[in-house]
């Protein structure tokens, strides 16, 4: 699974890549996490507002922190 974070760098986004890490080591998902901070490059996602998570090249969440449970449920799909 190809993980990426899309965010510039705000706290919102520094949260969005701490759970998404935290529920990879605690579902023992094999996922590459990656962070997007390029404006340009999260342009070419089409999302409205970050942060964003995109897996496998679908934006999956963008715009709010989720839960540790709604995240557990997004990587476990």
């Amino acid at each position: 699974m190809e993980i990426k974070i899309l965010g510039t760098g705000c706290a919102k986004c520094k949260s969005l890549e701490k759970i998404t890490r935290d529920m990879i080591i605690e579902t023992g998902v094999d996922a590459s996490v990656s962070k997007v901070d390029d404006i340009m490059d999260i342009m070419t996602y089409g999302v409205a507002a970050t942060p964003a998570l995109v897996i496998d090249g679908k934006v999956v969440l963008y715009g709010r922190i989720p839960s540790s449970n709604e995240m557990k449920k997004i990587l476990t799909q």
